[in-house]
């Protein structure tokens, strides 16, 4: 629930049916004790707060402000919430809004699981995130509701953990839950012994009993009994089942002599083809996501071996995703995933990362078409990234939320991005609103509770036909008309905005805006992208290792393996598109850390926790995509561009050993790992190292710049730099640049491949179809 869903592996297959729990009967509540500065002695069914900690709930209450609205239906007569629990002491947006929920939350820490030890109980570690829907319906039905609080204060030991501050928690549970389930999601609630060995788990709960499904109070009971009943039993599963995850997070042993080959490509391709819908494109019937279709490897498998198929598939993709309700058709971007086939109904998240892994497929694919539809889903993307999505100081929020509230105060799901035909009409003059409507397909009653999700199942020139208009004049007509749509829109009240900075999705980020900006020839996004490095290198970093988010005026940590290598890349691309050496140099320190800290030496790849960070049941190696590329993937395809900018050959051996770690999920499931076929095509292919030398003082001729800006060369790596003193700071760094020149003072292309370069030219044609030449895939 509100989260991707998994399918049952073979641990769930080993674990399945550990668990049968029974019901028991309602267990005794208390009421709150006194009110002490706007803190209760006790909440419900919990132990009385010590002095010491209610003051500081207290103290941190009052710095509120008196414009403080607590989110809680619980309020005092003066708007004082009449519950509030140690979250208001977190700096995340999730953990506050649970902070006066009646339930006696703790953040994830030591001293929840003494408590636990201390009091002989199971504790509940419910794990969510501040834009998920359904995390906010079960908040409201049950953790908010004082009986049921009272019912899990006075048998468990709760806490509440952000995934997305820590997502290594959230991987160790989440497999749990996979395996006695066979698929997962958000909320995830998973109980757990004083030792934090997983024995029971489940998603939303309803607040009352359904129909083959139990509520959350049943479920609460049921556990508590099974608990007092058969502890035994329960710490045997608990036990199996922590030894499970260990095996399948940490990964198997294997021999380091691997040799990389296309075969897991070709699995990966002819997989595919069975699984591709060929009417709506990408993969599956519903929900769909858009990472299920993986359209760069499918753009690099056609640039290898000219399969036309393959190119047909990432196209009609992109273009039913574009036209569809998951892409925002007034405001710009792309919501988390469709509910429907056709992607027309969204589920109305708006992700940081979804965003700028859209933003860089379509600028490939705008690179190999020349398609300018897909370059203006690129540009209303980032734009919408830029101007709704940017901190003051640099760095990108992560999301919004898919619920806004209506006129009552009563927050729906979508509202904020829907319309009925009237609302339309009353925003647009008649012509216009009868193009506006028919483009958009607005009918009445809408497709969601009456409204209608804006899409374009019909390209533009039929409706232009219908409407007996030429279509150029009606694009005109309807690029007017979003602007007044989206300014009508811009005046309802907004959904929540999650503001936690995280290094990790800005590293994407960062990547798209560098990437698009340099590529489409945007220097302010670039701008954009050096902002957000400078905020992430400055505020994010303590004693050169980084730190996972920022939120509430300080960092949150520690970092993980995603959070290095993504914003790894996100420096080699903004060095490519403005070649500071600065960050060249930070992005080899950060690699330094990340070799240094997360590597494993003696089995390759990287583990997603420091070998200094706490240690959890199992020391994950995260090689499986989700809604994000694995850690790893990114990590292996940054070690083979930085061994061709500095020519060190551990980067090389690093890549090899990370590749070959992996070797049995690219052989087994390939498109579980599909950012890893990425790196395996390049590791393939040879990379070509280009090279653009100009005169001291003198700017790149846009003439020759153009055809790097249009070609779509994924594994080469890109130097830009002055003669002089330009040249000689990233000399020392890429030795490939030393004896470079721009001949008779013109700037000057070098093309090289294994460190030997094509002939130096100064013509742009030349150079165009030296970046055209491909090796083919062997």
């Amino acid at each position: 629930m509100g989260g991707e869903h998994g399918r049952r592996g073979p641990l769930g297959w080993l674990l399945a049916g550990l668990l049968a729990i029974g019901v028991l009967s309602s267990g005794a509540t208390s009421e709150p004790g006194g009110v002490y500065e706007g803190v209760p002695a006790a909440l419900p069914g919990a132990e009385r707060f010590p002095a010491a900690l209610r003051a500081r709930l207290a103290g941190a209450l009052a710095a509120r402000g008196p414009e403080y609205v607590p989110r809680t239906k619980h309020r005092r007569a003066d708007g004082a919430p009449r519950y509030t629990n140690r979250l208001i002491l977190e700096a995340s947006p999730y953990l506050q809004q649970h902070a006066h929920n009646p339930v006696d939350w703790r953040p994830w820490g030591d001293e929840a699981f003494e408590a636990a030890r201390r009091l002989r109980r199971p504790v509940l570690v419910s794990i969510g995130y501040a834009t998920c829907h359904w995390c906010h319906v079960m908040e409201e039905e049950s953790f908010d509701d004082p009986e049921v609080a009272a019912l899990l204060n006075a048998h468990f030991v709760a806490i509440k953990v952000d995934r997305e501050v820590r997502p290594d928690v959230d991987a160790v549970y989440m497999t749990a839950l996979q395996a006695m389930a066979g698929q997962g999601g958000w909320p995830l609630n998973v109980w757990v012994t004083p030792e934090r060995k997983p024995f029971h788990a489940g998603t939303y709960f309803p607040p009352r009993d359904q129909p083959g499904r139990p509520g959350f109070p049943s479920v609460l009971r049921s556990v508590h009994e099974a608990w007092q009943r058969e502890p035994e039993r329960l710490g045997r599963t608990a036990e199996r089942l922590t030894s499970a995850l260990r095996t399948h997070l940490q990964g198997e042993a294997t021999q380091l002599t691997r040799v990389a080959d296309a075969d897991p490509l070709r699995e990966a391709r002819a997989a595919l083809q069975g699984a591709f819908d060929p009417v709506w494109g990408g993969v599956g019937d519903r929900p769909k996501f858009p990472a299920r279709l993986p359209v760069r490897f499918l753009l690099r498998w056609h640039r290898r071996t000219g399969d036309a198929e393959s190119l047909r598939m990432a196209v009609l993709t992109l273009e039913r995703m574009a036209a569809g309700g998951i892409h925002d058709q007034v405001g710009g971007g792309f919501h988390r995933y469709a509910t429907d086939r056709r992607w027309h109904v969204p589920h109305f998240e708006k992700m940081l990362y979804d965003n700028a892994l859209r933003a860089i497929e379509y600028l490939e694919a705008w690179q190999v078409t020349g398609r300018g539809d897909f370059a203006g889903v690129v540009r209303r993307t980032l734009d919408y990234l830029a101007h709704e999505m940017t901190a003051p100081e640099g760095g990108f929020y992560s999301a919004t939320d898919a619920d806004s509230p209506g006129p009552e105060g009563r927050f729906e799901e979508g509202l904020f991005f829907t319309w009925t035909a009237d609302e339309v009409r009353a925003v647009l003059d008649a012509r216009t609103a009868a193009a506006a409507l028919a483009y958009w397909d607005v009918d009445e009653p809408g497709e969601l509770e009456g409204r209608n999700v804006l899409w374009t199942p019909l390209a533009l020139e039929r409706v232009a036909t219908r409407l007996e208009r030429e279509p150029a004049a009606l694009r005109r007509e309807l690029d007017v008309a979003r602007e007044r749509l989206r300014q009508a829109r811009s005046r309802r009240p907004p959904p929540l905005r999650d503001d936690k900075i995280l290094v990790a999705w800005n590293g994407l980020a960062i990547q798209a805006f560098a990437r698009a900006g340099f590529a489409l020839n945007e220097p302010a996004w670039i701008d954009a992208a050096a902002r957000a490095a400078d905020f992430v290198l400055e505020q994010l970093r303590v004693e050169g290792r980084l730190q996972r988010a920022f939120a509430a005026g300080r960092p949150l940590g520690p970092a993980f393996l995603e959070d290095y290598a993504f914003l790894v890349a996100g420096l080699l691309d903004l060095h490519e598109a403005r070649p500071d050496p600065r960050w060249l140099r930070e992005a080899l320190a950060l690699q330094t850390v990340l070799d240094g800290h997360y590597a494993d030496a003696a089995q390759g790849g990287y583990y997603r926790t420091a070998d200094d960070h706490e240690r959890l049941l199992a020391r994950e190696k995260p090689v499986h995509d989700g809604a994000l590329p694995s850690g790893n993937a990114v990590a292996a395809r940054n070690l083979l561009r930085l061994h061709e900018l500095t020519g060190e050959d551990r980067f090389l051996a690093g890549a090899g050993a990370l590749l070959s770690a992996f070797h049995a999920t690219l052989d087994r499931e390939p498109l579980a790992a599909a950012e890893l076929l990425l790196a395996l095509e390049t590791r393939l292919d040879t990379i070509k190292q280009i090279v653009l030398v100009r005169s001291a003082g003198a700017e790149d001729p846009p003439a020759l710049l153009a055809p790097l800006r249009r070609s779509y060369a994924p594994n080469g790596v890109v130097v830009r730099v002055a003669e002089g003193k330009d040249l000689a700071a990233h000399a020392v760094l890429i030795p490939l640049v030393a004896g470079k020149v721009a001949r008779d003072g013109r700037a000057t292309a070098y093309v090289c491949e294994n460190r030997v370069c094509r002939s130096p030219t100064t013509d742009p044609e030349v150079f165009a179809r030296q970046l055209r030449h491909v090796r083919p895939l062997e």
